[in-house]
C-alpha cells in the first residue's frame, strides 16, 4: 500500500516538475514567436480551460474505466499533445494542443487525488497529504530553474517535457493495480453555493485570474526587456518559494480569525505587493517583492475554499470542493485574456495595477461580508495546503469515516 502511495506521489511531482516548467516556457515561446497579443492570451488561457472543462467530466471517466486506465488515458493524452506542438507551430494549433493538455492534466490531477484519498488509511491521510503537496511545491518550483537552462526556440524543452509525462505514465502503470471504491457523491445546484459564501466565490474567481495572469505574462516580459533566463527562473522560483512559505503561517491564522478578515488582509497585502514590484528597479528589491506576492497570491484560493467549507453542511464536501474548482478555473481562463489586452495598452505597470486593483475588490467584498454577517462557529482542525489541482483530496469522499476523515477536512485551511 504505502509503495503504492510513493509512487503516486513520486509521479505527480514528476509531473509537476514539467508542468512549471512547461507554463513558464511555453510563455518565453510565445513571446519569441510574436503570434500577438490577443492569440498569445488566447493559447496561454486555453489550457486552464481545457482543465476546467475536464475536470467536470472526469469523475464519470474514472468511474467507467478504472483508475489506472484513467491515468494512462490522460497521460497519453498530454504526451501526444506536446509532442505534436513542435511539429504544427502556429497560435490556432497550439491553441488545442494546449487545451488537450489542459484534459489530460486535469485527469492526471483528479486520478491522482482521488487514488490517494481513497487508499491512505484515514489515520495517515493528512501525513500523505502533506507529503503530496510538499513534493508539489517543491517540484513546481524547481522546474522553474530548468528555464536558463534551455533553447526557447528548438524543439528540447518539448521533448524534456515529453519524457517527464511518460517516465510518470510508466511508473503509475506498472503499479499494482487496486481500483478503489467509486463512490457516488451529493450534487450542488448553481447558486447555492454563491448565495451561502459569496467572499468564497469572488476570492476563488480573482484568486485564478491573478495567478495566472502572473505565471503566464510576466516571464514573457521580462524576456521582452532583456531580462536573463537565469533571472527570470529565479524571480519565478522566488514567487513560488514564497507561496510554499506562506501556507501554514496564513492556515493558523484563518483557523483563530475570521477567514473573511484573513482574505481580505491577503487581498491588501497582494496589492501592495503589486504596487511596490512597480517601484522596484533592482533585482535585489524585486526578489523579496516576488516572494510577498506569491505567498499573499498562492494563499488566496486555500482560505476561500476553507470558509466556503465552513457555510456548507458536511454532506457537501466533495461538491464544494469541485464547484471551487470550477470557479478558479474559469477565472484562470479569464486571467491571461484580460492581462494581455491590458499589457498591449499599458506594458506590464498596467498589469500589476490590474492585478493589485482586483486583489482590493476581493478584500473590500471580503470585509464588507464580514461586516454583514457574522462568522460560522468551527471546530478546532488540523491543517491543510490546498491548490485548485490538490482540493479534492483535502477530503473523504467515501464518507466513512466522519469522525476522523471529512469533518476534520471539511474546513482546512491552508
Amino acid at each position: 500500500m504505502r509503495v503504492q502511495i510513493g509512487t503516486l506521489i513520486v509521479a505527480t511531482s514528476l509531473v509537476q516538475f514539467a508542468n512549471g516548467f512547461f507554463t513558464t516556457f511555453l510563455s518565453l515561446r510565445l513571446a519569441v514567436d510574436n503570434f500577438g497579443p490577443i492569440l498569445t492570451g488566447l493559447v496561454l488561457s486555453s489550457y486552464f480551460a481545457g482543465f476546467t472543462l475536464a475536470a467536470l467530466r472526469c469523475g464519470p471517466m474514472i468511474a467507467r474505466i478504472g483508475h489506472i486506465r484513467a491515468y494512462a488515458a490522460s497521460a497519453g493524452l498530454v504526451v501526444a499533445a506536446t509532442a505534436a506542438m513542435p511539429l504544427l507551430v502556429g497560435p490556432w494549433p497550439w491553441l488545442l494542443l494546449r487545451a488537450a493538455v489542459g484534459v489530460g492534466c486535469a485527469g492526471l490531477f483528479i486520478t491522482t487525488e482521488s487514488w490517494l484519498n481513497a487508499k491512505a488509511l484515514p489515520g495517515e491521510r493528512g501525513r500523505v497529504f502533506s507529503i503530496y503537496m510538499v513534493g508539489t511545491f517543491l517540484a513546481l518550483a524547481a522546474g522553474q530553474l530548468l528555464i536558463g537552462q534551455i533553447a526557447i526556440g528548438t524543439a528540447g524543452p518539448f521533448n524534456a517535457i515529453v519524457a517527464l509525462f511518460a517516465v510518470a505514465l510508466v511508473m503509475v502503470s506498472t503499479t499494482r493495480a487496486e481500483a478503489p471504491r467509486v463512490v457516488v457523491e451529493d450534487t450542488l445546484p448553481y447558486g447555492v453555493l454563491t448565495r451561502a459564501a459569496p467572499a468564497a466565490v469572488i476570492g476563488c474567481m480573482i484568486s485564478g485570474m491573478i495567478s495566472s495572469a502572473f505565471y503566464a505574462l510576466l516571464p514573457a516580459w521580462m524576456q521582452g526587456t532583456g531580462i536573463s533566463r537565469d533571472v527570470i527562473a529565479l524571480f519565478m522560483l522566488v514567487a513560488v518559494l514564497g507561496g510554499f512559505a506562506f501556507q501554514i503561517p496564513v492556515g493558523r491564522l484563518s483557523d483563530r480569525f475570521d477567514r473573511r478578515i484573513v482574505l481580505a488582509a491577503l487581498g491588501i497585502g497582494f496589492a501592495a505587493a503589486a504596487v511596490m514590484l512597480v517601484q522596484v528597479r533592482t533585482l535585489a528589491a524585486a526578489l523579496p517583492v516576488a516572494g510577498l506576492l506569491g505567498g499573499f497570491m498562492s494563499t488566496l484560493y486555500p482560505v476561500c475554499v476553507a470558509h466556503a467549507l465552513d457555510r456548507m453542511p458536511a454532506d457537501r464536501v466533495v461538491a464544494v470542493s469541485g464547484r471551487m474548482i470550477l470557479v478558479s478555473g474559469i477565472g484562470s481562463a479569464v486571467g491571461p485574456l484580460a492581462g494581455t489586452a491590458i499589457m498591449t495598452r499599458f506594458d506590464i505597470d498596467g498589469l500589476l495595477y490590474f492585478m493589485a486593483a482586483a486583489a482590493v475588490l476581493l478584500a473590500l467584498a471580503a470585509a464588507g461580508r464580514s461586516w454583514m454577517r457574522a462568522a460560522p462557529p468551527r471546530q478546532d482542525r488540523p491543517f491543510d495546503i490546498l491548490t485548485p489541482q490538490a482540493t479534492p483530496l483535502a477530503h473523504d469522499p467515501a464518507g466513512t469515516d466522519a469522525a476522523q476523515g471529512v469533518e476534520a477536512a471539511r474546513s482546512a485551511p491552508a
